[in-house]
């Protein structure tokens, strides 16, 4: 069980995010590669309601499993998570299912991880834009971020859900999940 301390920022130019990530000494840890994410939830809204997230994620061949506790308020998110990797994304799905969660939201990303080894940045490019999030400790978030030219000013501590809620209600859009199918650019 560990604290996950993080920030998102909106990306106008991934290519030259990635620049300066290399200039800054960041190596690629995984080139951009489809994400799937479905959250779930009892019918009640059990987890939504305590701040909770129950996640399954595919990352190109590669399944894990997370539960997030509800999130500290501050500059940086901060949650408790617990995660490990699962080999049978379908069969841990429909284990999910039996014990009465059933999936709530879906959402997509390609997704490319940097790290300097004290932490990582990703890249994520997504049905509704491109975010990237900085992963580490706090103050070298930070660091990584004024090296970025991010000011604190520019982090979101939102969810990819709340996210989304946003740029529906923006859009007017009446897309159920962030996918690429639903979301046609």
């Amino acid at each position: 069980m560990a604290d996950e301390v993080e920030v998102k920022f909106l990306v106008d130019n991934a290519e030259e995010l990635e620049r300066k990530l290399r200039e800054a000494g960041f190596q690629q840890k995984t080139p951009s590669t489809f994400e799937r994410n479905t959250l779930y939830d009892r019918p009640s809204g059990e987890l939504r309601k305590k701040g909770e997230v129950l996640r399954l994620r595919q990352f190109g061949e590669k399944w894990k499993l997370t539960h997030k506790s509800k999130g500290k308020e501050g500059p940086h998110k901060v949650r408790i998570e617990r995660e490990t990797a699962v080999s049978k994304g379908d069969e841990t799905d429909a284990i999910i299912r039996a014990i009465g969660f059933e999936p709530v939201f879906v959402y997509e990303k390609y997704r490319a991880e940097w790290t300097d080894t004290n932490g990582d940045v990703v890249v994520d490019r997504t049905p509704i834009g491109n975010l990237a999030e900085i992963e580490g400790k706090a103050e070298w978030i930070d660091e990584v971020a004024k090296k970025l030219g991010i000011s604190q000013q520019q982090y979101i501590t939102k969810s990819y859900v709340e996210l989304f809620q946003d740029w529906r209600a923006k859009t007017g859009s009446s897309a159920r999940n962030m996918s690429f199918d639903e979301i046609k650019s």
